[in-house]
């Protein structure tokens, strides 16, 4: 749900010269961040009704619609070969399908609040596997530190030296691991999908497509259609899939095209910042002093790990993949 440099930053819409976006970058960047920190409030919502491979489907059919239709305006088609195909069939698993299934199904015994925290660890799995899998990604004292400070940070969230006591492990570790899934598929992504020639939107609406099969796939083969349609938690995925899967990609493009995407991926440090307050205000979850000064914590050492020395700072145009969210 976020645009960390551990998920690729779209750069398909750009502004053609001289041309302004409507309203300002600023205000942009607010409501994306909005709408990315309310995605877990929507998602525990949402499994309140419905079963979590329901939930994800959901929110990746109206997501895809979303998509769909500004493809339809764009006049953008999607993009030919089978092997494009395949290689978006993977990524549409590891950076949609199973973070978002993850997600949901974490949270039916942890808290929205500490969801939104586990998804900014991103950054972190993200240096870790970038320093294996990426030769151009070299470790330096401050990144290094950052990741040391970052993953404590996680240990003061999770109450560690109480012995983690309190904790759904079980739900925790998905969350943990839909955060591991969005720095994989990025580092996949980039790997196979990188100077394809499609554009960004192209790819990023198929991706979701795919992803939106891979749970029609999965979803009756372990739930059952539901025997009532409860409407608060179809207004949530409904707001979920359209507003977090679909409008923010499309707000994430015009605000990495604009400002870049070193400017653009500061969003991730306001996600779990929203998340937890939206979490204790509107679902009156609890929150103890660990929770935010652990969070804290994870973000310096997040903010950390994304620094680059002088030499190689730069704004460089990823391929697509960061649907969210980050996201959730």
């Amino acid at each position: 749900m976020s645009i960390a440099a551990t998920r690729p930053a779209d750069t398909a819409t750009t502004f053609p010269p001289g041309r302004r976006a409507a309203l300002d970058w600023r205000i942009r960047f607010a409501v994306l961040s909005l709408i990315w920190g309310f995605s877990f409030l929507f998602i525990k919502v949402g499994t309140q009704g419905y079963a979590p491979f329901q939930v994800t489907f959901g929110r990746l059919l109206f997501g895809t619609a979303v998509l769909a239709a500004a493809m339809a305006v764009k006049r953008e088609r999607l993009p030919r070969g089978a092997r494009t195909w395949c290689h978006l069939t993977v990524a549409a698993f590891l950076l949609n399908a199973l973070p978002f299934s993850l997600f949901a199904y974490a949270e039916l015994t942890i808290p929205s609040t500490l969801a939104g925290i586990c998804n900014a660890t991103s950054p972190l799995w993200g240096m870790v596997l970038s320093l294996v899998a990426l030769s151009e990604d070299r470790p330096t004292r401050r990144r290094v530190a950052g990741l040391g400070l970052g993953f404590l940070g996680v240990l003061t969230v999770l109450g560690a030296w109480q012995g983690f006591q309190g904790l759904d492990v079980t739900g925790t570790v998905m969350a943990l691991l839909a955060s591991l899934s969005y720095p994989v598929g990025w580092i996949y992504v980039r790997r196979t999908l990188a100077g394809t020639g499609h554009s960004h939107l192209s790819l990023t609406g198929a991706q979701l497509l795919l992803a939106t099969v891979q749970l029609a796939l999965v979803t009756p083969l372990f739930t059952t259609l539901p025997s009532r349609l409860p409407v608060v938690p179809l207004l949530a995925v409904a707001a979920l899939g359209a507003l977090g899967t679909g409008l923010a990609v499309l707000i994430q493009y015009g605000l990495v095209a604009e400002v870049g995407p070193t400017t653009a991926q500061m969003v991730t440090y306001f996600i779990p910042v929203i998340a937890a307050a939206a979490g204790v205000a509107i679902l009156d979850e609890s929150l103890t002093w660990s929770t935010p000064v652990g969070a804290v914590v994870v973000l310096a050492g997040a903010a950390l790990t994304q620094a680059r020395s002088k030499s190689t700072v730069r704004d460089r145009a990823q391929p697509p993949g960061a649907t969210e969210r980050t996201t959730p």
